[in-house]
């Protein structure tokens, strides 16, 4: 029978209802979707309706100080790998491009592994794969032109196939050495790009923390944003959980009596746990919010097996086995990541947490290994930690997408994690792609970009805009046309910046043009970058 006082909740006593139920079903282990039939049973199908019906999840890295440079060798620029890897003659430049290039796994920079393999290319539709250099393969699907490294997550590299196929805009301007780079996520005139997808997070969730940062972030603002939660470590996003389930539970006298008014409801959902320790003699008290904390405590702190599944123990064993497999400042850049990164997946999974930003690293430009890597061409060895540390992004990224792809979605049950979590990367400069001696940030034109990962590509993916190895009308960078997706040689990636942010929104949207529009500016001005629903 239906508890009419449920029925009764509205407005802001709902959604903290909502909330509430949220923290209780993670901390004793119930699934969304016991979790939405028993508030179906309980307060009728609008109440469930209202606890399942929310957009995208968001992972957001951020990349400041040079340290941008790194998913350049994941994702490399099209025109500037082939020709590094065909060691290409390039008007104006060298003979021996390869050896000029930021591409690291040319025979040039003594990268010679046993497959050959190089990467793989694909030209895009409508465009018939070029003869490819020794050792890249050739994928025949995408939307435009791209090119995925040896080391690219969300790839088969035997097949030469994509998981999840990668986007990558020209946008914004070289900030070089800024903590807060802002030119690539300028959206509109009431939004940044950052808040707007923690706003589309935060839609009919009941997630306790929307969105959740490592510092240092610069968040901005956009209709509904909530504020944002930071903390300066993965250590420290776990202790911010245990404190949020205990904060919000007893937040106000209000909460408390609303908690104790439907407490009897709410002891109703351990019929759906098979945990031993869920007590129904527990009173909601201090004491409650305490067991909650610490059951979020154990689930939310990686274990061996998740170090192996993102890759950081076996990076930690290849440092101990050779001290210079990776510098000091790459090993801890990438296993704080990593660490980082296993912790959101878990609170993704507990439907604690929408929107994620990560920072690759908030270290200084002084370290240049990890940082802002200007000496990763200086030396052999220089060259091998620097794929290494590659390998390992990759790793990291892969053992993200993997964890999500295992865990059905709490807020979609008939759906994986993985298929509704958006991948976006940016940062201050992602240094020259056309040299690799010194790797200077300073970019051709001044150029930036951002990547994006939609899982249902509801944008489509490749490179919009490009930086060509030799000059296109006195130009390196070019900008590209929104409504057709074709290069444009007039513009730069400066004015891609507000297009670029306006797809990503509307990939986190699920394809939603109303939604994407209340952000200032409307999906019909890209329409040449997004799959019309």
């Amino acid at each position: 029978m239906a508890n009419w006082k449920l029925k009764e909740l509205r407005d802001e006593r709902r959604r903290t209802f909502l909330k509430m139920c949220g923290v209780t079903a993670a901390a004793i282990g119930i699934s969304r979707t016991d979790l939405l039939n028993f508030l179906s049973d309980e307060g009728g199908y609008g109440l469930a309706e209202a606890a399942g019906t929310t957009y995208g999840r968001s992972l957001l890295v951020p990349a400041p100080n040079g340290v941008h440079a790194w998913f350049q060798e994941l994702w490399p620029v099209p025109d500037v790998a082939m020709k590094a890897t065909a060691n290409a003659n390039v008007p104006g430049m060298s003979s021996n491009f390869g050896g000029f290039s930021s591409y690291l796994y040319t025979s040039q920079y003594g990268y010679n592994p046993v497959n050959g393999y190089r990467g793989t290319y694909t030209q895009g539709k409508g465009n018939q794969l070029p003869s490819l250099p020794i050792g890249v393969k050739g994928w025949d699907g995408g939307d435009r032109s791209f090119f995925y490294g040896p080391h690219a997550p969300w790839f088969d590299h035997i097949l030469g196939l994509p998981k999840y196929p990668v986007t990558a805009y020209m946008s914004g301007k070289d900030e070089t050495h800024t903590e807060f780079p802002i030119s690539q996520v300028a959206l509109s005139g009431n939004s940044s790009m950052q808040a707007a997808l923690a706003s589309l997070g935060a839609a009919g969730s009941s997630s306790i923390v929307p969105v959740l940062g490592i510092d240092p972030v610069k968040y901005g603002r956009a209709p509904g944003a909530p504020e944002i939660a930071t903390v300066p470590s993965s250590a420290g996003m776990i202790d911010l959980f245990n404190s949020a389930a205990s904060q919000f539970t007893l937040s106000s006298k209000a909460d408390q009596e609303l908690f104790d008014v439907y407490y009897k409801a709410l002891v109703g959902l351990r019929k759906s746990s098979n945990r031993t320790t869920w007590l129904p003699q527990m009173q909601v008290t201090k004491n409650a919010a305490r067991i909650i904390g610490l059951n979020f405590a154990s689930q939310l702190t990686p274990i061996s097996q998740d170090l192996a599944d993102f890759g950081i123990q076996e990076m930690i064993d290849s440092i101990n086995s050779s001290s210079s497999y990776m510098s000091s400042a790459q090993r801890k850049g990438i296993e704080e990541f990593g660490r980082t990164l296993i912790v959101v997946a878990k609170s993704f999974a507990l439907g604690l947490s929408k929107t994620a930003i990560v920072a690759l690293s908030p270290g200084p430009t002084s370290d240049t290994t990890f940082t802002d890597p200007h000496v990763t061409f200086d030396s052999q060895t220089q060259m091998s930690q620097g794929r290494n540390t590659i390998k390992h992004l990759g790793k990291v990224l892969d053992g993200f997408y993997n964890y999500l792809s295992q865990q059905v979605d709490p807020e979609s049950p008939t759906e994986k994690l993985d298929q509704n979590t958006t991948f976006v990367a940016y940062g201050d400069t992602p240094h020259t792609p056309l040299q690799g001696s010194t790797w200077p940030d300073a970019t051709p034109d001044a150029c930036n970009w951002t990547y994006v990962m939609d899982p249902k590509r509801n944008v489509k993916n490749g490179w919009f805009g490009h930086v060509y190895a030799n000059k296109v009308n006195g130009k390196n960078a070019v900008g590209f046309n929104p409504l057709t997706g074709l290069d444009d040689l007039t513009k730069t990636s400066e004015q891609m910046s507000s297009f670029a942010s306006v797809a990503t929104i509307y990939a986190v949207a699920k394809g939603d043009n109303n939604k994407t529009a209340e952000y200032g500016v409307s999906p019909n001005v890209v329409s040449g970058m997004i799959n019309v629903k």
